[in-house]
């Protein structure tokens, strides 16, 4: 993820802080219980101005499809988390802990598997039918010792002292700085100064109105201005935490310090930041596909699987797939492609609204070009990519709208397989997540299924999506949100720490979601969707209210 250069008239003054962390030691249960209902809402009457501002930012016209990932990666996510934590919240309350969808139980490596997905109370078997997802815990966390990692801070005699954390946030999809923040203030116990993104700023005043009883309680304030405000905050001497969703330089620079002095003090480990720092850095995001003998309806819904990844949010994702791993001797590949590059001609431009695309594409796409009359790029797909070409297609993420597919040299499909999850692993920047495309006719073929099982456990990323996209596991906000753990602030990667983490668990290597192969209907996130924008309305009704009425009203609004 691209973190926005501000300009001279960005340069704002930082405010008085006025956190009052004394507020965390009154509030109870049945206080942050009511808080996140009095939030939900509020983010319920703001979603109508808060999609506006979104879309008239980002150049999305009335009638756009593109309009459903506005009200859905914003108030429909952020939504969907109050939830989920006030579920959690309510669970701990009355059953001593949260109620999982199901028993975690040790998975063929060895490992605890914790299923996060589907959530009953909130209609997940029907809104995300076929769809599952656990948390993969780390190495030593058993069934006999899991219930102490499963939400530790709140299953204490008394709640430990709260700190205050700075949220440095986001400039692209809207619900990351309202859910990264919330994260700080429902599962960390912190304060919250968040620092709005010069690039989405304007949601700032909607968000002041939708978080309103945090910030009257004293738990969260909201900030403006670019870098140098930023700056100012992480030397608050009362800040003791840092989260920053954005990019490895401003990482690296907030940590480290300038450029020149940066690279020494990496190399002896002297950081300039004597605090402590979470992060989401964004990702060079693999999608492997894994041959097997696709129907034409299934190789169709594949590639526009993969194509609404790229499309999504203009490509202004960190986890926008970037590089596609196919096998060489995939007998389908060439069709599979063409299938990518017929869409990506079908689907409208967007406007290019984050800072530097345009040259950023230029960098990386084969063809320079210029932003058109819209002020959008072309939709790039380079095939056929060698192993062996410049590392910036690999090393760095681009954040503009240019993917690559690298065809892979493997004596066999299972071959290819190892071999994918290898490179996914060693010349890939990132560990945020990664997707994979897999039929079940391969994985019921000989040993093939033990063979899939150690790729998912060898792969090393924070999420791994089967069969759909990783990004589809951000937006369902139970499961834990991160790079892959153990990466040294010297090589952060992707980052470290998780948000989102709605059971609140602890000791979390992974998170793995599998959905079907095909899907019916239309996702609302595919690019060809004639008409998303009431499903997706739909969708916050039903979370705004959870009951069979609004569940219906979505089912017909999907159907037809």
């Amino acid at each position: 993820m691209i973190q926005a250069v501000p300009q001279e008239n960005d340069t704002k003054t930082l405010p008085k802080v006025t956190l009052n962390r004394n507020a965390l030691e009154k509030l109870d249960l049945g206080s942050r219980i009511d808080l996140l209902g009095s939030c939900i809402s509020n983010v319920i009457s703001s979603a109508k101005e808060w999609v506006e501002c979104a879309c008239t930012a980002k150049g999305i016209e009335a009638g756009s499809p593109s309009r459903a990932e506005e009200i859905s990666t914003g108030p429909v996510a952020t939504v969907r988390f109050l939830r989920l934590l006030e579920l959690s919240l309510n669970q701990i309350r009355d059953l001593g802990k949260p109620t999982l969808p199901g028993p975690p139980k040790v998975n063929s490596q060895g490992r605890l598997q914790v299923p996060l997905v589907p959530e009953k109370k909130l209609y997940d078997p029907m809104v995300f039918a076929g769809f599952t997802a656990s948390a993969i815990m780390e190495e030593g966390i058993t069934t006999g010792n899991f219930d102490s990692h499963l939400a530790p801070l709140y299953r204490q005699e008394t709640v430990s002292p709260g700190k205050t954390a700075l949220v440095l946030g986001a400039g692209n999809v809207s619900s990351i700085p309202a859910t990264d923040a919330l994260t700080k203030n429902f599962l960390d116990n912190c304060v919250v100064l968040l620092k709005m993104n010069p690039v989405n700023e304007y949601l700032g005043p909607i968000f002041e109105k939708s978080f309103a009883p945090l910030i009257e309680e004293g738990i969260l304030q909201i900030v403006y201005g670019g870098a140098d405000v930023g700056a100012a905050a992480v030397a608050l001497p009362d800040v003791e935490t840092i989260h920053i969703t954005g990019s490895i330089d401003a990482h690296d620079a907030i940590v480290w310090g300038k450029e020149g002095s940066r690279e020494t003090r990496m190399e002896t480990n002297t950081p300039v930041l004597d605090k402590e720092i979470t992060s989401e850095l964004g990702n060079v995001s693999p999608w492997i596909v894994v041959p097997g003998p696709y129907s034409e309806k299934e190789l169709a819904f594949q590639a526009e699987n993969i194509v609404s990844s790229i499309t999504n949010n203009a490509s202004f994702n960190c986890i926008a797939t970037k590089v596609i791993l196919t096998w060489k001797g995939w007998n389908q590949r060439e069709t599979f492609l063409a299938k990518m590059e017929s869409l990506l001609k079908t689907i409208p431009r967007r406007k290019a609204y984050y800072p530097g695309a345009c040259d950023r594409f230029n960098r990386y796409a084969d063809h320079p070009t210029e932003l058109d009359s819209m002020g959008a790029l072309p939709w790039t797909l380079i095939p056929g990519l060698p192993t062996d070409s410049p590392e910036k297609y690999f090393q760095t993420e681009s954040f503009t709208c240019v993917t690559v597919e690298v065809p892979l040299d493997a004596p066999s499909e299972e071959a290819f397989l190892e071999k994918a999850v290898d490179f996914a692993n060693d010349e890939l920047w990132g560990t945020l997540g990664a997707s994979l495309t897999i039929h079940p006719r391969f994985r019921k073929k000989g040993s093939n299924e033990e063979l899939f099982q150690k790729a998912l456990a060898d792969l090393r990323y924070g999420t791994v999506a089967v069969n759909q996209w990783a990004g589809l596991a951000f937006a369902m906000m139970s499961l834990p949100w991160g790079g892959y753990p153990g990466q040294p602030l010297t090589n952060i990667q992707s980052g470290r720490g998780w948000v989102h983490n709605s059971y609140m668990l602890e000791g979390v290597e992974k998170s793995v979601m599998e959905g079907p192969l095909t899907l019916f209907p239309k996702p609302i996130w595919f690019p060809t969707h004639k008409n998303p924008e009431p499903v997706a309305w739909r969708l916050l009704d039903l979370y705004a209210k959870p009951g069979v009425w609004n569940l219906l009203r979505l089912i017909k609004s999907s159907l037809f």
